[in-house]
């Protein structure tokens, strides 16, 4: 099948790969000709485990291609995917849709056929229904569809979340948009990977609602990883506890600084105001983003009460810098608040992160960048684990003491545990435990 894919960012790029590798002629266009040109030459814009050989495999087999131009590969494909930004917009912190409007102008005047156009960037409810009115407008003739196919990728782990996804959600009430939607997947179904059809606003919204409910999960638990450290009680231990029951599950039960990235705090703000425009408010998913931006700030306090309530003039050092791990991606990230808490605290920073250096000098100002995690403790007052990287879960504790001018070490990500920190001689706080 002959795929055409907007957009060569994150989803548009990880998306036409695997369809590529599923056997589809994919074409990924980006008005961006920097980026296109490297694509070219093999050179990836994002971090992504496994995704440059992916992209050279299929480039190699003629299936997938790269390009600025719209029109062609959009007047020769059976699916169009839109996979554009969709960021806040300034001022207002609704989902900025000027990207997705724009394409789906070019897509009407390049359509010669039967076309399905697939919305995959994250957008609110009604936005099919835009881009379907867009399309009639600019081309009253055009044979075409528009279908909702959020996508569900997780940084670090897209490939395998694309080729192994807990569903496919299609939304769309037209039975030939359907049956190429099928055709499309048909390579997941060796799988038993769900294809849930749904109406096209209720995939839309489905999108919203699972990263609202997991951004909720994260903000519950840091919440109780709190209380614990009143009362005395393991953070840790209650997760565990709790995750056993099936009707709440492990995952996202994680205490930390904060959910960050690029789709739970700009999502849960869509989701908010979209619902505040419907005059049916989602209070919890309010007070989750209001909570969570109180965290990140919150844990540059913790850092500066560990280091006896004061960081002026003191060097102090980050292992990871990037929202999580697995990911260059600094959008949002909890490190970059922490950061400027302790700089307005007098603190001089220094930070280590395993892929996301280059990209965190681009938002952040005034720290200076080690080339590993023993060089970012040389000399240090106090060293913070921000992001919980695998290099960073088996460090030798007692080199980087020495390297240390003072041994206080802050895991905001309870990689270590207590005995541990203590037997290499540290003063030490983590998050949740007393």
């Amino acid at each position: 099948m002959q795929v055409a894919m907007i957009g060569s960012g994150y989803v548009g790029l990880v998306s036409g790969a695997c369809f590529a590798d599923f056997g589809h002629d994919v074409c990924c266009i980006d008005k961006d000709a920097d980026k296109i040109n490297a694509l070219l030459a093999g050179r990836m814009p994002i971090y992504e485990p496994g995704l440059e050989a992916l992209v050279r495999r299929n480039v190699e087999a003629g299936r997938l291609t790269f390009s600025t131009e719209l029109a062609p590969a959009v007047a020769g494909a059976q699916a169009v995917f839109i996979a554009v930004g969709t960021p806040s917009r300034r001022g207002d912190g609704h989902a900025d849709l000027s990207y997705v409007q724009a394409a789906a102008r070019e897509i009407a005047h390049a359509i010669t056929k039967f076309t399905v156009v697939v919305t995959k960037s994250t957008v609110p409810v009604g936005t099919g229904d835009e881009v379907e009115r867009i399309i009639r407008e600019e081309n009253a003739g055009a044979d075409f569809a528009v279908v909702s196919n959020p996508e569900f990728l997780r940084e670090g782990a897209a490939i395998s979340d694309f080729k192994l996804p807990d569903r496919i959600v299609v939304g769309t009430e037209d039975e030939r948009a359907r049956d190429v939607m099928r055709e499309l997947y048909r390579p997941l179904h060796i799988n038993q990977s769900p294809l849930l059809f749904t109406g096209r606003r209720t995939a839309e919204l489905t999108k919203y609602a699972a990263n609202a409910f997991l951004a909720t999960k994260i903000t519950f638990i840091n919440e109780i990883a709190d209380l614990c450290e009143k009362v005395g009680a393991n953070v840790q231990e209650v997760a565990h506890a709790i995750g056993l029951d099936k009707r709440i599950g492990s995952k996202f039960l994680h205490a930390g600084p904060g959910y960050g990235g690029s789709c739970f705090p700009k999502d849960t703000l869509a989701l908010i105001k979209t619902a505040q425009d419907c005059e049916s408010p989602v209070r919890i998913v309010e007070t989750v983003a209001m909570v969570n931006e109180q965290r990140k700030r919150s844990m540059g306090r913790k850092v500066i009460a560990t280091c006896g309530g004061s960081v002026r003039g003191k060097r102090i050092g980050l292992l990871g810098l990037t929202f999580k791990p697995n990911t260059d991606d600094m959008r949002d990230a909890p490190s970059i608040a922490i950061i400027t808490s302790l700089q307005d605290a007098g603190a001089r920073v220094v930070a280590f992160d395993p892929e996301g250096i280059e990209q965190a000098k681009l938002v952040l100002n005034d720290v200076e960048y080690a080339k590993d995690p023993y060089a970012c403790a040389e000399g240090v007052d106090a060293l913070v684990l921000v992001t919980e990287w695998e290099s960073f879960r088996a460090l030798d504790l007692k080199r980087l003491r020495a390297k240390m001018k003072t041994p206080v070490f802050v895991d905001l990500r309870n990689v270590y545990p207590d005995d541990e920190l203590r037997d290499a001689g540290f003063t030490f706080s983590a998050v949740g435990r007393s």
